[in-house]
């Protein structure tokens, strides 16, 4: 692990995971102009060769060109004399210019010298996703999630899949399986990833979403305080802020 990694950052730690979904419901509702460039990105991925783009629509979600954030949850551990609890606060609604900026506003009041974000893949996914959609609304990014000009080291940014790499690029571990590996509660018991889009525009679930965040967040924190050897979180901790 990286040098840095060390149980008294625990408290210096804001958890973090962001929930997306396609722009539209449908490919179709896509403008004409929308309708062809999706069809030139989904080439990158579509199998067969000759998949309709319309099926391929149901991972748009997880390209910021083509999706929005619809949940942003964050937590962090606050150890007293005798206990610890983890607060929660969730992000989430419709309008995503509105909801990101208030995201950006608590971040700002959360950064601090030696305050790191910490998720899982959020290198590769999460943050990058964030400061993507933040510029196509106008939004200023946050030093926290700004990463340019920065060397390695200077990026704030922790990430449990980087951890568990331990410098193998090979493959990818995901958080169910992790928290398997280390004994945690699966953060998939109600639904997973695939699942966000029809829960959101079909069930118009939102709140379901929300709580799915929720569990993603505490589940990374208590993997990252297994890692590093510093007990667990229990369920009665948890606090939740509105």
């Amino acid at each position: 692990m990286q040098s840095f990694i060390h149980p008294a950052l625990t408290e210096q730690l804001l958890f973090i995971d962001v929930e997306t979904v396609p722009l539209f419901p449908e490919f179709e509702e896509l403008l004409p102009d929308a309708q062809k460039l999706w069809v030139e990105k989904s080439r990158q991925f579509r199998s067969p060769e000759n998949e309709d783009p319309a099926v391929s629509y149901e991972k748009a979600g997880i390209y910021a060109e083509f999706g929005k954030v619809i949940c942003i949850s964050v937590g962090y551990v606050q150890d007293t004399a005798d206990k610890r609890f983890f607060h929660l606060r969730s992000y989430a609604g419709d309008d995503e210019k509105q909801l990101l900026t208030d995201f950006s506003e608590m971040l700002k009041g959360w950064d601090k010298p030696g305050r790191f974000l910490c998720g899982h893949n959020i290198r590769e996914f999460d943050v990058p996703y964030l400061c993507r959609r933040m510029l196509i609304h106008s939004i200023p990014l946050p030093s926290m999630l700004d990463m340019g000009g920065l060397k390695p080291w200077e990026v704030r940014h922790l990430d449990t899949l980087q951890l568990w790499k331990f410098g193998d690029y090979k493959h990818y571990t995901s958080l169910k399986l992790l928290a398997w590996c280390f004994g945690i509660p699966s953060p998939k018991s109600d639904i997973d990833g695939s699942e966000v889009a029809k829960v959101y525009y079909r069930d118009k679930n939102l709140p379901r979403i929300q709580q799915y965040c929720e569990r993603d967040v505490l589940t990374v924190a208590r993997l990252y305080l297994k890692m590093v050897q510093q007990g667990d979180i229990v369920d009665e901790a948890v606090q939740l802020r509105g």
